[in-house]
């Protein structure tokens, strides 16, 4: 039987074989630790990030309610950088609860995927 992290990774590895960024459409990765929640936007092409925004100095609400500021944050990041569309990475983690709300503010910010 696979860990949590085994099986994580599992599902991450299938993703990134499928999905990748590029300048014009870069990927939008999560990660999503007990406490604070990250996200880069990444041209896997030069290997560089492009965009990147966390949730450390937001502290009032929930999680999720968190996530969604972290998600509008990194949307008005990206659209100030000229990045209108993105390609989502989850991450392994499944498309629920923060991951969901933060890609929903991002959406609602003006990113589209």
């Amino acid at each position: 039987m696979l860990s949590k992290i085994e099986r994580r990774n599992k599902i991450k590895t299938r993703i990134r074989g499928k999905i990748s960024g590029t300048a014009e459409r870069p990927r939008m990765t999560v990660f999503r630790s007990n406490k604070q929640i990250y996200v880069q936007l990444i041209d896997d092409l030069a290997g560089k990030t492009l965009v990147a925004t966390s949730s450390k100095g937001i502290e009032e609400g929930t999680k999720c309610e968190i996530a969604a500021k972290v998600g509008a944050a990194v949307a008005k990041k990206a659209i100030e950088a000229g990045i209108n569309e993105v390609v989502f990475d989850r991450n392994g983690y499944l498309f629920h609860g923060r991951v969901k709300s933060l890609a929903d503010a991002a959406r609602e910010g003006g990113l589209k995927f």
